[in-house]
């Protein structure tokens, strides 16, 4: 009679990469969800299953530090557009917002909608379903709802500022005014009971272009940024004492109030240091001091003087955004583009009424050409590279993605104006289209400059135009330096929201490309970075793929890394989930297995079929609980 098996699954020959030791090939078996051995050539025939990891990279699963998907999670808790990138574990709640406190509906006050809808640009009607699901209302029976859900990657929650304000002082009062003793207080020992259960830390957001979603508030930002200085001081006060974490973004407009505000993370003024993760660390192509400011400030922070725990998040890819028509969350900072977001998405009507209104044309034109016309500060700074929009209103760094005129597919927006005040000369190019001709004799026959030709597109298109922009990051190896920068983390990759405006899914296989180009030690120091730096971060058990851990592991192919394009691997389809489509990723090829929980969820280009019928994943809660 033979015996059991001792093992479930055996990994021969894998270059392993764990915790930044030194590489290593070894055979690494699990059982029961557990690596239970590692070393060289153990049995083959002591495990039911063995897999051939000969030429292949072995490592922990990623770590995503900053998604927002506290929603999909209740639609599809398997999170496959991340999983099948090598992401094994997600935080969510960050920039203030989540589910802890459940839906907080209160007759027409509906929170979920009017909080994500613009900040994170999701549909409406996906919110509001999703706030129909929510069963529980309470930080306590929300962590025991994830436990129930069938988890993909494992989850860590943080506590959101702005749901907290809305428990404690009600939705109006919480984008109002200051809280009163009480309802301080409260916070405070709400704050402190969550990081008692496990939530790994605490979000706020201070970002000037995070707006409400519904009348009459659509001119006011979300609750978080109505807490003045000294609200803030209490409650990051409860997270350093819980020794947890507090993720943050700048108050991008006054470099005085960022440098006060983090230096909440100081242990010489607070006599404790406070880990502090911050969105984020760019090289913006406005304005090149910004990177430069980034990095002092976490230089000064983490100094000896100031005995900080400062972590700007870096993210490892071109910061690429897509726009539908005007919907993109950049355009959120300038007042002309916010009018069209205050809209909803189907109401194509409103939209051209307000762009057909004279001094609304007056103050976009402004807008628009604002420092590329003329003499004074704006021109100066523009000349400079130091203009104060993170939006780019270069037409030539405009690329369109999608647009009824087949012919402009694939050029930037000033070829268009160009090629259309061409046409008005007289000039008709041979490969013109009667469709293409029509239009432009319809509709921008008027059009003398650039202000008119944006102003057009976008009455004549709506969300019809898709145009892409490179807003930071442009140069590879800036964003290779800011990821091996050892004050900066990896991160910021947004999954879960802006669902036609950004794909970063993969970003963690894009940063491992760019690490590995300096060999073993390289990749080493990165792996630790994406897992093990990650979990410690987050205060979580979690980014080792040591005897004794859960077997929460990924397989790369090198040799396809090094042929893959992030950049060249973007589609747009429709997720059924949110019944509207959204930017992802396609890596596949290059991982050729996510494990969690020693279940296998995707191998060969393939997800398990046991994805979402049963818990892979788990929620991670704090070791500081």
């Amino acid at each position: 009679m033979s015996s059991s098996p001792l093992f479930d699954t055996l990994i021969k020959g894998a270059k392993i990469f764990n915790n930044g030791e030194p590489a290593i090939i070894e055979d690494i078996a699990i059982a029961a969800g557990k690596i239970v051995a590692r070393g060289k050539d153990l049995a083959a025939d002591s495990a039911s299953r063995v897999i051939d990891g000969k030429g292949k990279w072995l490592m922990p699963g990623f770590f995503d530090i900053h998604t927002h998907y506290d929603l999909e999670l209740e639609f599809s808790p398997g999170l496959p557009e991340s999983l099948r990138h090598g992401t094994t574990s997600v935080v969510i709640a960050n920039c203030s917002l989540g589910l802890a406190f459940g839906n907080q509906r209160s007759g027409d006050i509906d929170p979920i909608v009017d909080c994500f809808a613009r900040v994170e640009n999701l549909p409406k009607s996906f919110l509001r379903s999703c706030a129909e699901r929510v069963h529980w209302d309470s930080p306590k029976t929300y962590l025991e709802h994830l436990e129930e859900l069938n988890l993909g990657p494992n989850v860590v929650a943080l506590m959101p500022h702005s749901m907290l304000r809305i428990d404690a002082m009600g939705f109006d009062n919480s984008i109002s005014r200051d809280p009163n003793d009480s309802e301080l207080k409260t916070m405070q020992a709400k704050l402190s009971d969550a990081l008692k259960l496990g939530y790994a830390g605490f979000s706020t957001d201070a970002l000037p272009f995070h707006y409400l979603a519904n009348q009459p508030n659509c001119e006011k930002t979300i609750p978080t940024q109505f807490a003045k200085y000294g609200e803030i001081k209490k409650l990051t006060q409860v997270v350093r004492d819980h020794g947890a974490v507090w993720q943050a973004t700048p108050p991008k407009d006054s470099a005085i109030n960022t440098i006060k505000t983090f230096l909440l993370t100081s242990g010489r003024l607070h006599k404790k240091p406070l880990r502090t993760t911050v969105v984020a660390a760019l090289d913006v192509a406005n304005n090149w001091r910004l990177l430069r400011l980034a990095k002092l400030l976490a230089k000064i922070l983490n100094s000896k003087f100031i005995q900080g725990d400062f972590h700007l998040q870096a993210l490892g890819a071109p910061f690429k955004v897509w726009s539908d028509g005007a919907v993109t969350p950049l355009s959120e900072e300038i007042p002309e583009l916010r009018r069209l977001n205050e809209t909803n998405l189907e109401d194509r009507q409103a939209r051209l009424t307000i762009l057909n209104d004279p001094e609304y044309i007056s103050a976009f034109r402004s807008m628009w050409l604002k420092g590329k016309q003329g003499w004074g500060l704006a021109k100066l700074k523009r000349r400079l590279n130091i203009e104060d929009y993170a939006f780019n209103r270069k037409l030539s760094d405009m690329t369109v993605e999608r647009c009824p005129i087949d012919h402009w597919l694939g050029l930037n927006m000033q070829y268009v104006l160009d090629r259309i005040l061409d046409i008005k000369r007289g000039n008709i190019p041979s490969d013109i289209s009667q469709q293409e001709l029509s239009i432009i004799n319809q509709d921008f026959f008027w059009v003398s400059d650039e202000a008119d030709f944006m102003l057009q597109l976008l009455r004549t298109f709506d969300l019809d135009l898709s145009w892409s922009t490179v807003t930071a990051n442009r140069n590879p190896d800036t964003i290779r330096e800011l990821l091996m920068n050892p004050l900066l983390m990896p991160g910021f990759n947004d999954c879960g929201a802006h669902l036609t405006n950004m794909a970063f899914y993969d970003v963690n296989l894009r940063s491992l490309k760019l690490a590995s180009s300096g060999g073993d030690k390289d990749i080493s120091y990165i792996v630790k970075r994406l897992t093990k730096d990650a979990a410690d971060l987050f205060g979580v058990k979690a980014g080792t793929i040591n005897e004794g851990d859960v077997a929460d592991l990924i397989l790369i192919d090198p040799k396809q890394l090094a042929n893959y394009d992030g950049e060249a691997n973007v589609i747009r389809q429709h997720r059924n989930e949110y019944n509207h489509e959204q930017l992802v990723n396609r890596s596949d090829g290059v991982v050729p297995l996510v494990m969690i929980g020693g279940n296998i969820a995707w191998e060969n280009d393939a997800f398990s079929t046991e994805l979402e019928t049963k818990p892979m994943g788990r929620l991670l809660r704090a070791s500081a609980a």
